[in-house]
């Protein structure tokens, strides 16, 4: 019936106001005022946008977002099952009721799922018992990891900590060897879950437990172990359902993407009942957990474990779901929301959170549309499937439409677990920080309801704190390191305890993680503002002259951990031409914007700048990617193979210098090499952000 409402009054705009005021004397719309008080925006907006930025604000909704969440976790749904599509059916469902443009792209990708689990230990004292599946009463995919390879290993349970090289060495120097042993690893130090594998299989492991810490003893974390991004079938290119290529099982290609020992997640209180048997010699301090086992021994043994994992892949048909807004004046230019929506369990955080979001911003565009708005740019609405097999539904989307994408997309706006608790947090590249910041002070923050965002963000970390992108654990990953273009992650709260378990769950929700949902409406409103300002400024609000200046803070960093092994002067010199050319753009953008051209060459004018301001991004990438893995093309954020690298940036030279020798001069030909690599990109940037040639 709301429903019907919504839609009859959307047929007459001229009873919208009171229509809102109705609603939110109902409690069903919270109003978000705009603040008179906040500091100018950097590039304002036209007058005749700013109305429909306050009505955006002032349709926010918590009831009506929780609703979408209740709606979203009713069921588990995993990627490539019926739950999963009758989930990717919902969202498509909402999009076209909201009268949006709608379209739906399918792949067929190997997927992976459990068939048989045991595991059993025998106890010196206690005897043989089973062990390792607490969570009971929940109707979810028991607890596994996806891409393990099948298999049954017996052998003494060996405690490894995080499962880093480092704890291997640790055993080493106390006389102990993992070979035969069934390891038990901690998740966390850096580590992957694929890595804690196979690292575990260089040392002769035969097989992997790993456990989370956490106030959920019985949780189970459940995750992919498989490297890389993307279907390993299809390893570049999309795999489309018909026509399309495809390698097979036992290419060399694809088997290097899977670990060769069998791995399985427990629970906590597993993993505890294993380690309180174990003796041998005494692990190091750090090795502690969480429940304090102090002296917590290492094995190996005497417990004895037995573990059986049979699993089976199948060929599934995955679906991305998207509602396109066409934009008025650049249609061919793409401002892109984008959020998984498949889960382990009931995905309540991890990320339904974000597709309630998602779901609540298309109902705000769609009811700006009825009051006759239209972007200048595109905006298009991105959800997501089999984004926790490996980032699989983006990455397939993008490798086949990456020639457009990468001419025209302006920017991907990406939100994965949209609240995991309180507290902002933001990733981005560093030309949008001035426009991040300038957003935040717009919305009310959810948790101090008489400061905005950004006041209570600023007080919280005592001064601005956005981090970047080099990491590889959302969907931003394919649309920044492989084709370079400009992007923002939020979310609310670092860590949750219920992280890919089966109490990932809308009873948490509103028990723990934003029982209001203030959060949640928050994270819509930053969302969707970012969006508009990026649809509708008639020039990009991007700041490369704060990129120059971050890449001068990591130049610095560079230059203390080389001690002189390599000349960084290269990489210096393209920073003060980017940083002279971003000068240089900033003011032309500002005198386009009082221009007294003619319209059409001053349109024309924007455009040229515009896609200068796009494009620049681009050239941080380099053809033939990162070392060891060269699917990865940024040269500023990627991920090192480097866990212990302390550069959170530059990874093709973070992994050169982990490969160094002991001596000063060691390794100093390939850090040279990859020194003028990045430089070469960061002069790239600055060409095409001056756009002419050289």
């Amino acid at each position: 019936m709301a429903r019907q409402l919504c839609s009859s009054i959307f047929k007459r705009p001229t009873t919208t106001f009171v229509f809102i005021i109705l609603l939110c004397i109902l409690g069903l719309y919270t109003f978000d005022s705009p603040l008179s008080h906040t500091k100018k925006m950097t590039q304002e907006p036209s007058k005749e946008i700013i109305p429909f930025y306050d009505t955006f604000l002032s349709l926010s909704s918590n009831y009506t977002v929780a609703e979408y969440l209740h709606s979203l976790t009713i069921h588990s749904h995993l990627a490539g099952t019926r739950e999963g599509y009758q989930t990717a059916q919902y969202v498509k469902t909402h999009f076209e009721n909201l009268g949006l443009e709608t379209k739906v792209s399918e792949y067929k990708v190997l997927l992976s799922y459990p068939v048989h689990l045991s595991l059993t230990a025998h106890f010196s004292n206690l005897g043989t018992q089973e062990i390792g599946f607490p969570e009971v009463g929940f109707d979810v995919v028991r607890p596994y990891h996806a891409y393990s390879p099948s298999g049954m290993a017996v052998g003494m349970a060996l405690y490894v900590n995080y499962g880093r090289e480092e704890d291997y060495h640790v055993l080493e120097v106390a006389g102990v060897n993992a070979s035969g042993c069934v390891v038990v690893v901690r998740r966390g130090g850096g580590m992957s879950r694929g890595g804690v594998v196979r690292e575990a299989e260089v040392r002769g492991a035969v097989a992997v437990l790993t456990y989370t810490e956490g106030e959920y003893a019985k949780g189970v974390e459940r995750g992919t172990v498989m490297k890389g991004l993307g279907d390993p079938l299809s390893p570049g290119w999309g795999s489309v359902v018909e026509g399309g290529e495809r390698l097979k099982r036992g290419d060399k290609e694809v088997e290097d993407r899977f670990p060769k020992i069998p791995s399985m997640p427990i629970s906590l209180e597993t993993a505890q009942v294993i380690l309180r048997s174990l003796e041998g010699p005494r692990g190091p301090q750090e090795w502690e957990d969480t429940l304090k086992n102090k002296g917590v021994r290492i094995g190996p043994g005497p417990t004895l474990l037995n573990f059986t994992y049979q699993g089976e892949e199948k060929s599934a048909t995955i679906h991305d779901v998207f509602a396109v807004i066409r934009g008025s004046e650049e249609p061919d230019r793409y401002v892109l929301l984008g959020n998984h929506r498949d889960a382990w369990t009931f995905g309540a955080v991890d990320p339904n959170s974000g597709t309630a979001a998602l779901l609540d911003v298309a109902r705000r565009y769609a009811f700006l549309m009825r009051l006759g708005w239209r972007p200048r740019r595109t905006i298009i609405l991105c959800s997501w499937d089999a984004e926790e097999f490996g980032m699989i539904g983006s990455t397939e989307w993008v490798e086949e439409n990456i020639m457009n994408l990468g001419s025209r997309a302006v920017a991907y706006l990406n939100v994965d677990c949209a609240v995991q608790g309180p507290g902002l947090f933001v990733s981005t590249t560093p030309q949008l920080d001035d426009l991040l910041i300038d957003i935040t002070k717009k919305v009310k923050d959810p948790d101090a309801g008489d400061k905005t965002i950004f006041e209570q963000w600023t007080a919280r970390n005592k001064g601005i704190n956005i981090q970047r992108l080099s990491g590889v654990d959302s969907d931003f990953a394919p649309f920044l390191q492989h084709i370079g273009v400009p992007s923002v992650d939020i979310y609310y709260g670092k860590d949750f305890p219920v992280y890919h378990s089966a109490f990932d769950s809308y009873d948490w929700m509103i028990t723990h993680g934003d029982p209001l949902f203030h959060r949640h409406v928050a994270v819509a409103g930053l969302w969707g503002l970012l969006a508009l300002r990026l649809a509708e400024d008639p020039i990009l609000p991007f700041n490369y002259r704060s990129y120059a200046l971050q890449l001068q803070e990591y130049t610095s960093s560079l230059s203390n951990m080389l001690e002189g092994r390599a000349s960084i002067t290269p990489i210096i010199t393209s920073i003060k031409n980017l940083l002279a050319v971003a000068q240089e753009v900033g003011e032309e953008a500002k005198k386009l914007s009082v221009s007294g051209a003619s319209i059409d060459t001053g349109v024309l004018m924007r455009r040229m700048l515009n896609d200068r301001l796009m494009l620049a991004e681009r050239g941080l990438l380099d053809a033939d990617g990162l070392q060891g893995n060269r699917w990865f093309k940024h040269l500023v954020y990627g991920p090192s193979s480097n866990y212990e690298s302390k550069l959170g940036f530059f990874p093709s030279l973070a992994d050169a210098m982990s490969h160094s020798t002991q001596t000063k001069r060691g390794n100093q030909p390939t850090i040279q090499h990859e020194i003028w690599r990045v430089a070469r990109a960061i002069q790239r940037a600055a060409d095409a952000l001056k756009g002419d040639l050289n």
